[in-house]
């Protein structure tokens, strides 16, 4: 008679009942606050822009993988966050061919060619904004007036500049900040400025956000370490310059931080996997994020600081990995 009590199978040994898709879902779920205030501030803009990216991102996930002749994993939701996160870094407009070129550098360049889900090695959003923010400024620049819901079913928007650019640009021509009540913090938190479609409700992201580090789908660590780097940094300037940089609220609340700090950075692939790695991870990405903003090129910084980090993600796990159960360190 065979001897059950001792079978030996190949790892996973446990599995956790909250899959893949499911975890996606509720990220999609806490963007949904961050997707009804940009409908309601962008009207039409928006829903076209979602739309579109939606099925460019779905539609190209699933011919590259039948190209390959794998199985179409669309189900999985990952290119449905991908396409929500790469509309949410585009301007409110764009046209449907910005959309398209994204959508196909987001999934087919930096996702499907380094395998798939869980091999990429950048976050695939950011990876199609910053090649169309190379690739086409004029385009990706474009923005329209935050007149909540009316402008954009009424198609009478007008171009109109992001408060991040508008003060990189007086800093640029002017060596300070000219004009007065640039970004309102109300404004700011609120959504009621103009900039992406969807970062721009600090408020939005933040519920966002909170609510999943409450249902154990992110850490704080990134968020916070990012967010308090930013503010620290931007408030020494700030205290040192004030007539060459916004307060550090403003940072904090302007542009899309809230939504890079806890939507991109914190991306389960593109992260370390210790504690104290995702903490230089966040920090890095504040550092990279200010530098930028006050020395740099750009005016917004965050889509660069996550990638850079992100590249420098193996190195930190490799001289962070955690102990190996039973080691003991010499």
């Amino acid at each position: 008679m065979a001897d059950n009590k001792f079978l030996v199978s190949f790892s996973p040994h446990t599995r956790d009942p909250l899959t893949t898709d499911k975890v996606m879902m509720l990220v999609v779920l806490a963007l949904l606050p961050s997707i009804l205030v940009s409908v309601y501030v962008y009207g039409f803009y928006a829903v076209k822009t979602y739309a579109l990216a939606v099925i460019f991102c779905l539609g190209l996930e699933a011919l590259f993988l039948k190209m390959r002749r794998l199985p179409v994993t669309v189900r999985d939701n990952s290119a449905l966050v991908t396409a929500i996160l790469l509309a949410m870094n585009m301007p409110p407009s764009p046209p449907w061919w910005l959309v398209l070129a994204g959508s196909f550098v987001a999934i087919v360049i930096s996702k499907q060619v380094f395998g798939g889900l869980g091999q990429n090695p950048f976050n695939p959003a950011l990876v199609g904004r910053v090649f169309l923010l190379i690739a086409w400024p004029a385009e990706m620049t474009s923005w329209i007036e935050a007149s909540t819901f009316k402008s954009g079913f009424m198609f009478d928007a007008v171009s109109t500049a992001t408060p991040l650019g508008q003060v990189k640009s007086e800093i640029i021509s002017s060596g300070h900040i000219v004009s007065t009540g640039i970004a309102d913090v109300a404004d700011l938190f609120l959504g009621t400025v103009s900039g992406c479609l969807g970062g721009d409700s600090a408020l939005a992201v933040l519920i966002g956000g909170l609510f999943l580090i409450w249902k154990r789908i992110i850490k704080w660590h990134i968020p916070f370490t990012y967010l308090a780097t930013v503010f620290l940094l931007t408030g020494l300037y700030w205290l040192i310059s004030p007539e060459k940089t916004l307060n550090p609220v403003q940072h904090l609340l302007a542009g899309g931080l809230m939504l890079g700090a806890f939507f991109m950075a914190t991306d389960y692939v593109t992260c370390p996997m210790t504690v104290k790695g995702q903490v230089l991870f966040g920090f890095g990405c504040g550092l990279l994020t200010v530098v930028i903003r006050l020395f740099g090129g750009y005016p917004e910084g965050v889509a660069f600081s996550i990638l850079i980090m992100n590249a420098v993600t193996p190195l930190i796990d490799n001289y962070m990995r955690p102990a190996s159960f039973g080691e003991v360190k010499s």
